[in-house]
């Protein structure tokens, strides 16, 4: 292994220590990540790149409401949006490691806080763009999204390993099936409604196998802390 291979392997470990990543992109972000954070400006500052997260999610509801009312291609606005939320949500944290100024449960706090207002704005742009009905949509899938997150909290309490993947997917996976589900709509006018319909059943089916996985984690852990209990 030459030096900058093991300089590399060092500085993922260093920016991705704090979590367990399972998503299919995980190896290409991560390397992506790792290119990008040394080339953030210093006065971009780990709170500047949240709020730039935010902003994202703003610019997809932007892009739903204004297709409603104008154009289909504003929908474009919402691709846009989704890249930079990407961006400002996944360098955030990284940002504060690679600086070496992380502050663990403060960033975590607003990481969570942040994601659900996010998801909700989202959601929101959708229900404004739906209509015969499909509006029931949006709800069911910032629900389903909050469920997977609740998910990811109580498996963090119980095993102290954080992973914000359900196995294969992740954010990103999502981000971009959305953003390709946005693509198709721009050329087959309300197949988006079928799509959301299906990321809803995907997620409702993702949500009780992981629910399952998580009570036989809990489960676990009860065991685990009466064997100790009684040692003690």
């Amino acid at each position: 292994m030459t030096d900058l291979e093991v300089a590399e392997r060092a500085k993922k470990k260093k920016l991705f220590k704090d979590r367990k990543r399972t998503n299919i992109l995980s190896v290409p972000e991560q390397k992506f990540i790792s290119f990008l954070v040394s080339r953030i400006p210093s006065y971009i500052t780990p709170n500047k790149l949240t709020a730039i997260g935010l902003f994202g999610s703003l610019l997809v509801m932007l892009g739903f409401i204004l297709a409603y009312y104008g154009s289909q291609f504003y929908l474009l606005l919402g691709v846009v949006g989704l890249f930079v939320n990407w961006f400002g949500d996944s360098l955030d944290g990284r940002i504060a490691y690679f600086r070496n100024i992380p502050r663990k449960w403060y960033g975590f706090s607003l990481d969570i806080i942040m994601d659900w207002v996010g998801t909700v704005l989202i959601g929101m742009g959708y229900f404004f763009y739906a209509k015969d009905g499909y509006e029931v949509f949006a709800f069911l899938f910032v629900v389903l999204y909050g469920w997977a997150m609740i998910i990811s909290q109580l498996r963090y309490r119980i095993t102290d390993v954080y992973t914000i993947d359900a196995g294969l997917m992740g954010p990103t996976e999502i981000r971009i099936i959305i953003a390709i589900m946005i693509l198709i709509e721009l050329a087959f006018f309300n197949t988006i409604h079928f799509f959301v319909a299906g990321i809803c059943v995907i997620l409702f089916i993702i949500n009780i196998i992981d629910t399952r996985k998580l009570l036989k984690l809990g489960d676990e852990r009860d065991i685990a802390d009466r064997k100790a209990k009684e040692l003690n």
